[in-house]
């Protein structure tokens, strides 16, 4: 009997060790959780203040296939007081830009276009003397000089960069040319293809599924912006959609990056082409201060380690995403309220960057 007590003694003392020993697991698994996430709580108090401007839109957060952070504040509808939700569509003005570029690159990818080429390989109806010497790449990497089909070149094609709207309405129409298929539909077809069911090209007089109202932010004010009294003409319109004009989500972006960003899209060789560049700029001020390098449609900046996006804006408007490749790490901001000071459009884009940049999600 004695040894029968002696042992549930220490079966019981074995147990209580046991249960202690569970509690601190779980205690230190909880610190450690805290001390990873540095970052939540900063973008939260950060999207609730008002100066120099209000935020109102959606973020999201992905890394390694999982949600680290996602977030809607504010109103799709301000005149209903309708909240806003991260499965809204926003235009995503310039990062259109970078769908472009992957159209381009496959359809190099399927010999169909070399980068080196001329324009007036594929564009012969254009008639200015500078078609002969600007070619795709110089196109992708704003670095054509074309301020206008009518206009002189800026300076000599490949010297400097400058932000060219024009180039990649270009782009599209050679996509068409050498296809054989309206840029609308490649576009739209590639969505498909990728699941992201609610990216598409805005057509003018269609209806656009789940397009939320866009604003006009002045002094805390915001103002519905109306389409149709911006664009001029259908003609104008289609050459602004490859650089411009397509609607999606945070959600959908998300899959985009993942897809490009693994090597689904196009090409590892091309790839590392649309990733590179020659040029430097500080056009894209959503980055901070610093220059960044610019690629096909992408922004690469390489402090504090690689992270690739871009920024876009307009028509009530903004969007920013970017991704680190090391980290796998992808980060979407939408907004729908255009602020008409430069200066500050993107002030929560640049601080949500640096928050991340600087979190336990890099480390």
């Amino acid at each position: 009997m004695k040894q029968i007590y002696k042992f549930l003694i220490l079966f019981l003392a074995l147990i209580i060790i046991s249960c202690n020993n569970t509690n601190k697991d779980k205690n230190r698994i909880n610190k450690t959780n805290k001390q990873i996430d540095d970052y939540s709580a900063k973008i939260d108090s950060l999207i609730q203040t008002t100066s120099p401007r209000y935020f109102n839109g959606v973020i999201l957060i992905t890394q390694n296939g999982d949600i680290k952070y996602s977030k809607a504040y504010g109103y799709s509808n301000f005149e209903n007081k309708i909240p806003i939700t991260l499965k809204d569509n926003f235009r995503i003005q310039s990062n259109s830009k970078q769908i472009t570029a992957v159209l381009t690159l496959k359809e190099v990818d399927n010999g169909k276009l070399n980068l080196k080429s001329p324009i007036s390989k594929y564009l012969p109806e254009i008639k200015q003397t500078w078609a002969d010497t600007v070619t795709i790449h110089q196109l992708l990497n704003n670095t054509s000089g074309i301020t206008s089909i009518d206009e002189p070149l800026l300076f000599d094609a490949g010297t400097e960069f400058y932000y060219s709207n024009v180039g990649y309405g270009l782009l599209g129409r050679i996509i068409e040319k050498v296809t054989g298929k309206e840029y609308i539909d490649l576009a739209n077809n590639l969505f498909k293809k990728l699941e992201m069911h609610n990216s598409y090209c805005y057509e003018l007089g269609k209806a656009n599924n789940g397009l939320i109202n866009g604003y006009r932010g002045t002094n805390n004010e915001f103002i519905l912006v109306d389409i149709n009294t911006i664009v001029n003409s259908e003609e104008g319109w289609k050459d602004f959609i490859p650089a411009g004009g397509i609607i999606s989500n945070a959600y959908d972006l998300n899959i985009w990056d993942k897809n490009l960003h693994n090597g689904k899209l196009i090409n590892p060789q091309t790839y590392k082409l649309m990733t590179s560049f020659n040029h430097t700029t500080d056009f894209f001020n959503v980055f901070g201060k610093e220059k960044v390098g610019y690629g096909y449609g992408v922004c690469i900046s390489n402090e504090p380690l690689t992270n690739i996006g871009h920024g876009g804006k307009g028509i009530g408007f903004g969007s920013f995403k970017f991704f680190v490749p090391e980290k796998d790490l992808d980060v979407i901001v939408l907004e729908n309220v255009y602020n008409e000071d430069s200066n500050i459009f993107f002030h929560f884009e640049r601080e949500i960057r640096e928050i991340v940049l600087n979190s336990n999600l890099v480390e």
